[in-house]
């Protein structure tokens, strides 16, 4: 095949392909479709609806029927109201709709684009889109077990029930949007709201919501409102709300009730009986054992009381609801006119409490009991104490210090390692204190006075008379100061002695843990190597009892080389000679360490052997290779 015909075979295809593209985008649709759209009565309102590569007509439907183009109530956006072949170049096919109204506008719109062509087939229908021409709802309406609640009423329910309350809006386009609130929180409603078409307008709506109130006496008063929110609502919402009425039985509460006897003739009591109910309550006051009603009213006046007013009085409080019921008790004593008191003895003792004779005796005087004291004798009446008073007597306690004894928690003090320790004791002592300290182990501080960690504040003045505060302080407390510590208080008139038991709570800590660690370490090597030492002396003692025995052996010796020779070094001659000639050299096998004295012996010995090889090799001529070792 030529080339030339190869090109025009290209040519050919790129046109036919330039050609089918050319006509798939050139096929119409949607750049915009209508939408949900709401407008005021008598407004206007645009239906938008955009086309690409328009070349269809454009035409509009409302609730499947056709709608025509009529001046000044349905024009085209597009501004051209003349016939259809001068809108057909425009790619805008949107509508504007005059005046709206709910009669004629009101309903289903759908855009419609012919096909271009009879074979392109590319005709164009939008989605039906609601135009809503808005109606306002009527004002909504409560309903409670199927009766209206009017304005001003309230929803009534007895205490522990559930108020079902419904809420409708009539005659809404769109319907409303109801919401619930009591007080100012919003509520869920019992299942979203239901909404339906008008059986007489069908063109509008109702709304209906439902809520269900757990009725507590805690919600009685409480507002419950019914909001409906729509756009042609002047305010954009309008409300109607009804009282909560919630009905529960009286509770009572009891006031003035005596707890004490009365005096007669003397006292006034008023007894208040308080219901709280709904609806209030009706209250009795009625006395046991008498048929007669005593009070109608919430309060029952006694005044003043006699005798005969003794007795169980109730108080009852009744309602549609229930009934609820109050005791109190009252008992009226005669007046006490005249009390009399026997004798007031005290032989150099207290009195402790109160008594029922004329005279109390008690041992051991402490200076716990130091003051003035009194016999009393009392009586209780409406709550007034009726009393008659001795004359006081003083009671001074002179004698050897004492530590209180009547505070055990003062006994034993417990802290943390590592907190300050205060160990208080109270002593008393007339006359003064003259000496004051604290002991423990073989230490002792007095007061004022401290040492390390240990510090002993100087006595204080305690709020009784004559008795003082004596305080030690330790500091940074550990483990090892638990123990007992003494304070030793003296006077002109004797001495005392008590302990306050400290103990501290902890565990070593880690570099006190180490630390020990590290101790028994170090005693472990001390004693191991005391153990060295001790065998390397017991060894060097045996080798020099060896030495002083061989030294006494080696004064006996001569100089002559013997197999038993002590401390004459052994002496291995090795030669080698070029005639037959043979030299043979004395040996020593056993070679033993000796003293000095030894030594110097072995020395000469082999200074003298040492000369007599030289003169062997003279007159021989023989190379000798020798070679001794001294031990």
């Amino acid at each position: 095949m030529s080339d030339k015909r190869k090109s025009n075979l290209i040519k050919f295809y790129g046109i036919i392909f330039f050609l089918v593209i050319s006509k798939v985008n050139s096929i119409q649709k949607f750049s915009e479709q209508p939408h949900y759209t709401e407008v005021n009565p008598n407004q206007d309102a645009l239906l938008a609806c955009k086309i690409i590569d328009r070349k269809g007509s454009c035409s509009w439907q409302k609730d499947n029927k056709p709608v025509g183009i009529y001046p000044k109530k349905y024009e085209w956006a597009s501004g051209n109201s003349n016939a259809i072949g001068s809108q057909m170049h425009s790619s805008d096919c949107s509508l504007w709709i005059r005046k709206a109204t709910l009669e004629f506008d009101d309903g289903f719109w759908e855009c419609q684009v012919t096909a271009s062509d009879f074979i392109t087939q590319d005709a164009l229908t939008s989605q039906p889109v609601k135009l809503v021409v808005r109606v306002a709802p009527q004002k909504p309406k409560l309903e409670h077990e199927g009766q209206n609640i009017l304005p001003g009423s309230n929803v009534t329910v007895d205490a522990g029930a559930i108020a079902t309350v419904k809420c409708v809006s009539h005659y809404g386009n769109p319907p409303a949007i109801i919401k619930w609130f009591l007080g100012d929180q919003e509520i869920a409603p019992l299942h979203p709201q239901i909404n339906s078409s008008e059986p007489d307008n069908p063109k509008t709506w109702s709304a209906t919501a439902v809520v269900q109130v757990p009725a507590t006496k805690e919600r009685q008063g409480m507002i419950l409102k019914c909001l409906a929110f729509h756009e042609y609502y002047s305010a954009r919402t309008v409300g109607v709300e009804a009282k909560m009425d919630v009905r529960y039985s009286p509770t009572i509460k009891l006031q003035g009730s005596p707890q004490i006897d009365l005096e007669e003739g003397k006292d006034s009591l008023t007894l208040r009986c308080e219901a709280n109910a709904n609806p209030p309550a009706s209250i009795v006051w009625r006395r046991a054992g008498r048929p007669e009603i005593a009070s109608l009213t919430e309060s029952l006046q006694l005044r003043p009381v006699s005798r005969r007013d003794s007795g169980l009085y109730s108080c009852q409080a009744q309602n549609s609801v229930g009934t609820s019921d109050a005791l109190s008790f009252l008992n009226v004593l005669p007046k006490v006119t005249q009390l009399q008191l026997t004798r007031i003895t005290s032989q150099g003792n207290v009195w402790l409490e109160r008594g029922r004779e004329s005279r109390l005796v008690i041992a051991n005087v402490t200076y716990d009991f130091q003051g003035e004291y009194e016999c009393r004798a009392n009586n209780f009446i409406n709550g007034q104490k009726r009393s008659s008073n001795s004359d006081t007597i003083s009671l001074q306690v002179v004698g050897a210090p004492q530590v209180l004894r009547s505070n055990s928690s003062l006994y034993q003090v417990i802290v943390k390692r590592g907190e300050s320790a205060s160990l208080t004791l109270v002593v008393c002592a007339d006359p003064r204190p003259r000496h004051v300290a604290w002991e423990w182990g073989s230490l002792k501080l007095e007061a004022g006075a401290g040492i390390g960690r240990f510090r002993v504040d100087d006595v204080t003045q305690d709020k009784r008379e004559d008795c003082y505060l004596a305080t030690l302080h330790i500091n940074q407390a550990d483990v090892q100061d638990s123990r007992p510590y003494y304070l030793v208080v003296e006077n002109d008139r004797g001495a005392d002695r008590h302990s306050v038991m400290l103990t501290v709570e902890g565990v070593f800590p880690e570099t006190l843990g180490i630390t020990y660690f590290l101790g028994i370490t170090a005693v472990c090597a001390a004693v191991l190597l005391i153990l060295i030492c001790w065998c390397v002396y017991i060894i060097r003692n045996k080798n020099q009892n060896k030495y002083k025995a061989t030294d006494k052996d080696s004064e006996k010796t001569d100089l002559k080389p013997r197999h038993d020779l002590i401390g004459v070094p052994h002496l291995e001659p090795t030669y080698a000679t070029s005639s037959s000639a043979r030299f043979h050299l004395p040996t020593q096998r056993n070679i033993i360490h000796g003293s000095p004295e030894a030594m110097k012996i072995t020395h000469q010995y082999c200074d003298d052997l040492r000369q007599r090889l030289l003169l062997f090799r003279y007159h021989q001529n023989v190379d000798l290779n020798f070679r001794y070792n001294i031990g």
